[in-house]
């Protein structure tokens, strides 16, 4: 079985730490060892990442573009390579990984590939005197991954920190260990300098490592609330900057007007997507009462036809969940939530011809009275959705904004001023008219309360890895202050 070590000072590093097994989890074989960082491991790649500090920051913002460049199109190269790799450790269909993970990891580097040489300070002129601002790289950051997304968030977190000047260490999530390791293979052959993309492999205990090492500057992790609280506390020993990209529990509003095949569309886009393994899924769907039977007519029609089975199919839309613990979290609050709602569909454990050890669950949805059940409250993080039926437009922004999260919100209405208007008031970093779940590189990335704090994507990402330097310039004597 082969063994993934680390990766760092651009080359295979054999750790000293622990190892663990790595599962696929659509059939629960082993697929790899993995080589955990032992403190002295991460040591040895802070060390490469001072040294490649030195020489990225140094390098002209246009050298570093043209690298990240190149990665982006090598990158869509080795597309289907690296959407197997995903396939086989996510769990999630084949036809997803080739379409998303992958290209959109690419559309990240290119996106920053071409805003590196364009960033820039401001001149202000103070009358005979004058100032500037340069925005300036903050050292090394730390990226801490999730398995829902491995390639995908790598980019992420990657691509605006080295547009920028900084130098990475990058863990991804224990369960999905396989891509960022070949992530940085691809770096190296775009070009990347010794030091600047590292990969240390493990689970909390490494991530400890990196919020506490003073030399990190900065620490961005996508995962869940808790972990999210962890970091910050611990970061906020050396006052590190922190992105949080955490979970959600995000509402989808369909008014009485909607287009019913559309609203349908997103809500499958947000609940059945990636088995229901994405933190800005919209879980809560408020439907108009006038609307609601013909609504879920349409609904358990179209998610009847939806195929679960072997990631590896072409024909696969849902896959597998990512192990047998979370596999166990989703069938328990399918079962509270058949205790306390109306079981519309789905709801079972699905078998699966071929991967007999896998953990599959059909599509399930609930149609639910009440806001303070245990399924509509809490994140799930699987392929369940509850629907909820309103009659006033005051009345579900106030149920919709009724959660400590804040991650997504979606809204479907033919009236242009409604659907500004309630997305004006819904308390939603990331928010969607008529559509749903698409997240394009353009636009930043984050949520609103406990669901987070930081932007990944777009230019504001750009705020979160660089800090600002003023520099006042004299064209005049000042003379003696106290004369």
């Amino acid at each position: 079985m082969q063994t993934i070590p680390l990766f760092i000072d651009n080359k295979p590093v054999e750790g000293i730490g622990k190892s663990f097994d790595n599962f696929n989890p659509a059939t629960g074989e082993k697929t790899h060892r993995v080589t955990s960082a032992s403190q002295e491991d991460f040591e040895k790649a802070i060390e490469s990442a001072k040294k490649g500090f030195k020489v990225w920051s140094s390098m002209s913002p246009t050298e570093r573009g043209r690298i990240l460049h190149r990665t982006s199109m090598l990158l869509r190269e080795k597309n289907e390579e690296l959407a197997s790799l995903e396939c086989q450790d996510t769990g999630k269909p084949i036809r997803e990984a080739i379409a998303v993970d992958v290209i959109s990891g690419a559309d990240c580097l290119e996106y920053y590939a071409g805003l590196a040489p364009a960033l820039h300070g401001e001149h202000v002129n103070l009358g005979g005197d004058f100032a500037y601002t340069k925005r300036e790289p903050l050292g090394i950051c730390a990226g801490i991954g999730a398995w829902n997304y491995p390639i995908q968030i790598a980019c992420w977190k990657a691509a605006p920190a080295l547009a920028c000047g900084n130098v990475m260490i990058f863990k991804p999530a224990e369960l999905t260990p396989l891509t960022a390791y070949k992530l940085a293979e691809v770096f190296k052959e775009a070009g990347m300098p010794d030091g600047v993309f590292n990969v240390i492999q493990g689970d909390a205990e490494v991530g400890k490592m990196m919020t506490a090492h003073p030399a990190i500057a900065k620490v961005s992790i996508t995962g869940e609330v808790g972990t999210g609280k962890k970091v910050m506390a611990a970061s906020s020993n050396t006052l590190k900057h922190v992105t949080l990209e955490l979970g959600g529990k995000s509402p989808i509003v369909i008014f009485e007007d909607a287009d019913l095949d559309e609203a349908v569309n997103g809500a499958l886009l947000g609940n059945f997507y990636t088995q229901g393994e994405i933190c800005s899924n919209g879980t809560r769907v408020f439907v108009h009462e006038n609307i609601r039977e013909e609504f879920l007519e349409k609904l358990v029609a179209r998610t009847k036809e939806l195929k679960v089975g072997d990631p590896t199919d072409p024909k696969t839309q849902l896959g597998a969940l990512i192990n047998e613990n979370h596999f166990d979290k989703v069938m328990h609050y399918i079962s509270e939530g058949k205790k306390e709602a109306e079981l519309i569909l789905g709801g079972n454990q699905k078998e699966v011809a071929g991967c007999e050890g896998g953990f599959f669950v059909e599509p399930t949805i609930f149609l639910c009275d009440s806001d303070d059940l245990k399924i509509v409250k809490e994140e799930i993080f699987g392929p369940v959705m509850s629907v909820l039926t309103f009659q006033s437009e005051e009345e579900v922004v106030d149920r919709a904004n009724d959660t400590p999260f804040g991650l997504a919100a979606g809204v479907y209405t033919q009236n242009i001023r409604k659907a500004h208007r309630v997305v004006g008031n819904l308390q939603a970093g990331m928010c969607w008219i008529n559509t749903y779940n698409i997240n394009p590189v353009e636009i930043p990335f984050g949520g609103y309360k406990q669901s987070g704090i930081g932007r990944e994507n777009g230019l504001a990402a750009i705020e979160h890895y660089s800090q600002l330097k003023t520099v006042y310039v004299a064209m005049n004597d000042l003379g003696d202050p106290f004369s």
